[in-house]
Formats: structure tokens, sequence, C-alpha cells
């Protein structure tokens, strides 16, 4: 048996009909940029996210960097500020810091729910802080309650960094709707994934919302009338009509997910291996099932030998990433243990019960 890590082209398979009527539907209208139905899946993904606003964006990164860029524009931040980050997130989230000039402090994680802890957050605060940066790592969210307390407490802004937790809840809250403002991708290896690139905003905020708006498109809300020196990061009218056809599909799609989770976390009894938990069930939406090893190696080659494909997100630290020299000399044993002994599963809707039996009785009979 073959064991895709996720194939995309059977996740998009099922709803193949309606992608390809949407896209000819676009094709059809004539109007390929900020038309109908960019204008519709923002509406739809500002209800499912239970905020005012949403804002399409071209891809995840810029999402997050537009928010800041905006908060600098509205004279909340200027050059220098601290902004607080997990150490272990994807590179994007502090590319998008440094690219507006701001100072990202790294914290460590939790070694069992993969985000920063409040107490963490607490520790890395100084006069120079002014915004909580929380990444809601392998679709199970930061402890947002805490972490919202604690900004309020300092007058701190909070950006989720929502890009792998669509759909994700506490207490019925939806991730993308407890911080000032939060970002979204929608690549396409996401729970909500477009053929392509692209990524939101969401936010209540309605300067924010206004802003972000106009900065996507050039700096402008009116055609060729420039408020602002603002850039060009629009949702594709095509993507918007693809995400809109598998929002549909969102929470079953997450419900199969789940299912496939609870026979992961019940009959997978190697005790060489690490799983992962939820710390509230509704809270994680398992973008990525993330198991740790102390024999990762050989246990990532030992399951491509048996034709199962893993992926390790993330395998360097970004502090130990050459672009991030001047990081080199910081320290983080935790992400960096975490980094040397994480390894994701196959994972998604599409996936088979005999692949996922062939998985979890492959990890069993592992030894290194």
């Amino acid at each position: 048996m073959n064991v895709e890590f996720l194939s995309l082209k059977k996740v998009n398979q099922r709803y193949q009909n309606e992608l390809i009527e949407a896209c000819t539907k676009v094709i059809n209208s004539g109007y390929f940029i900020d038309g109908n139905e960019v204008k519709a899946f923002e509406h739809e993904f500002a209800h499912f996210c239970c905020t005012r606003h949403c804002i399409g964006t071209g891809n995840g990164l810029d999402a997050l960097s537009l928010v800041l860029r905006a908060w600098k524009k509205m004279g909340k931040l200027q050059v220098g500020d601290e902004v607080i980050v997990p150490a272990n997130t994807f590179i994007a989230t502090v590319l998008a810091i440094n690219e507006n000039g701001l100072t990202p402090v790294m914290v460590e994680p939790d070694p069992t729910t993969f985000n920063i802890t409040a107490q963490a957050v607490n520790k890395a605060i100084t006069p120079r802080t002014r915004v909580i940066l929380p990444v809601h790592l392998y679709g199970q969210m930061a402890p947002m309650k805490e972490l919202i307390d604690l900004a309020n407490a300092h007058n701190l802004l909070v950006l989720e960094d929502a890009a792998q937790a669509h759909g994700a809840k506490i207490d019925s809250q939806p991730a993308g709707s407890w911080g000032h403002a939060a970002a979204f991708s929608f690549y396409p290896g996401k729970n909500l994934g477009a053929l392509g690139d692209a990524g939101a905003v969401t936010t209540n905020d309605d300067e924010l919302a206004a802003l972000v708006s106009a900065m996507r498109n050039y700096g402008s809300s009116e055609k060729y009338h420039h408020q602002y020196a603002g850039v060009n990061s629009r949702l594709d009218e095509i993507q918007a009509a693809m995400l809109r056809v598998k929002l549909r599909y969102l929470k079953e799609e997450t419900t199969q997910r789940r299912v496939i989770i609870e026979r992961y976390l019940h009959t997978i009894k190697n005790p060489l291996i690490k799983l992962p938990t939820a710390a509230i069930e509704e809270s994680h939406v398992w973008h990525l099932f993330v198991i740790q090893s102390e024999h990762r190696d050989a246990l990532q080659n030992w399951l491509a030998n048996h034709n199962i494909k893993t992926l390790v997100h993330y395998p360097i630290a970004i502090h130990k990433q050459p672009a991030f020299q001047h990081l080199k000399h910081l320290q983080f044993p935790v992400t960096e243990q975490l980094h040397e002994k994480i390894l994701s599963l196959p994972l998604s809707a599409a996936m088979t019960s005999e692949e996922v039996d062939y998985v979890i009785s492959c990890l069993n009979s592992f030894q290194p």
C-alpha cells in the first residue's frame, strides 16, 4: 500500500464538479479582480468566524503583514516595537514582523500543546512590547482567554495567526474572532485550502478593516485615488470561488478528520511514540497530527520504507535559519528539542479506512 501525506487531488476530486462550475461562472462573468465572488466569500467567511469583517488577501503572509502595517499607519505601532511570538512557528510569522520594522521577541512553547502560554508571554513583556502574536499551531488554538486577559492588563494588541486553525473554537467562539485581528492562510494544504495561494484578515475593527482593504489594493479605496502607499495583495476572484465551494464542506471535513484522529489516538500503542493532545476538544481542528519520538529519523525512514509519506513541521527552528543569522545566539531548548522529535503523519478527510489501519499497524510494529 502507498499512503500519501496529503493527496490534494483526492481532496478536491470530491468537489470537482462544483469547483469546475464555480470556475466557469467566473470565466463567463468577465470579472477577475475584486468581483462578486470575492465579496461573497468575504461575507461568508466573516460569518463563519463570527466577525464583522473579512478582507481577502493574496496569501497568509500578506494578511499578517498588512495588519501590522495598518496598525503602524493608525499610530498604534512604530518601528522597533516588540511583538511576542512563539519560537516554533513557521517562518512567515516572523517575516511579517521583520517586514514592518518591528522586533520579534520569541518565547518557548508548551511542549505538550506546541503553543505559547500566558506565563511565557508575561515573562517576555517589556516597556517596548506592543503586540502578542499567538499562533494556533497544527490546528490547536493557543490559550486565548488567558492571553486576552494579559493583553488587556498591559494594553497590548493581539494578532492571531490562525493559518492552521479554520473552524477551531474555544467556548464556541471561533479562531479569528478573539484578537483585535487575525490572519488566515488558504494555502492548498490547509483545512480550508484554495487551488493556489490565498489569505484573509478577519477583524471587528471598522477602521482597521477599511485600511487593510485599501492597503491590499495599492493603497486605494477608489480607483486611481491612492490614500496610502499600499501593495498588490488581492484575493483572486477564481480562488474566492473555489473557497466558497470548499467552505460549505469544511465542518463535514473537520468531523471526518476527527474520526481519523480518534483512531490514531486510541490505537497507536507503540511506547516509543508520544501522541499529541487537545487541551480543549473543540479548540483543535487537527490541521496536522504531530507525534514525537526520540527515534524520529529512524521512524520516518521505517515509514518511508513501508510507502508511508511523512513530513516534519518544521525541521529547522527560525533562530537557526540562515535568513536570521542575527538571532543565532539565542537559545530555545524546548523548541530545538521539538524540532528534533516531531513528525507529522498522513491526515486528510480523503484518507480511506484501510490507509489509516495501515499507518497504525506500521507505527505499532516500529522498533529502532
